[in-house]
């Protein structure tokens, strides 16, 4: 799962790497706000994590023009500005959530979760299908009575998978979730770990569609 983090204190920004790396996050680091806005505009995040007090377009711009070309991607204002009217004017623009600098990593993270499970549509953190379950905050996988904790490459995929259950996804698709910018990416990178999951659940867990991509039944 991959997240936008758009932060131009330098510390804060590799904080939030750090934390969000540490329970299976791939993340990508802007502090511009004109690359921000590219960045947005890719589609290429499960979510965003946004400053408001940013190099021009700043934060609420962004928001605005983001939320105005119809971007559904979840989006949490991360920012030192408490007053009322900034949290009111930032929510009433299409913010997803509001937190309030200085703030502990695992509260973030929690409500990443939050806001990217219920864009998804599920009500709490297990997501999946009759035979397929997987735990957003323990990053268990359960299947036919086994249940495993995942790495977070592992989590990642599954997670991407689980979404869309019954859906393909192709190589190029898996890859955009599971990594971010910048990082290396073998040819097989994702057939590796698709191999070790089968390897420790079953070989039916994932689907095979050959010429296509890969797919978790729906049921």
């Amino acid at each position: 799962m991959r997240i936008l983090v758009v932060e131009d204190d330098t510390m804060l920004a590799y904080g939030l790497q750090r934390a969000l790396s540490d329970v299976g996050m791939s993340v990508d680091w802007i502090a511009d706000g004109k690359l921000a806005e590219e960045a947005i505009r890719s589609d290429s995040h499960a979510a965003v994590l946004l400053d408001l007090s940013l190099p021009a377009p700043d934060g609420l711009t962004l928001l605005r023009d983001a939320r105005g070309r119809g971007a559904a991607v979840p989006i949490v204002i991360i920012t030192a500005r408490d007053d009322l009217e900034t949290r009111l004017k930032g929510l009433d623009l299409g913010a997803d959530d509001f937190v309030l600098k200085p703030f502990e990593p695992s509260e973030i993270i929690a409500r990443l979760r939050a806001v990217i499970r219920r864009r998804s549509g599920f009500a709490t953190s297990r997501i999946g299908t009759s035979n397929v379950v997987l735990d957003l905050a323990s990053r268990e996988l359960s299947y036919s009575g086994t249940t495993e904790v995942l790495s977070h490459r592992e989590f990642a995929l599954m997670r991407a998978l689980l979404e869309r259950p019954g859906i393909i996804l192709s190589r190029s698709q898996l890859e955009e979730k599971i990594y971010g910018w910048g990082q290396e990416v073998e040819s097989n990178a994702v057939e590796v770990l698709i191999f070790y999951i089968r390897r420790r659940f079953d070989k039916q867990i994932i689907r095979n569609v050959r010429g296509a991509g890969w797919m978790i039944p729906k049921t």
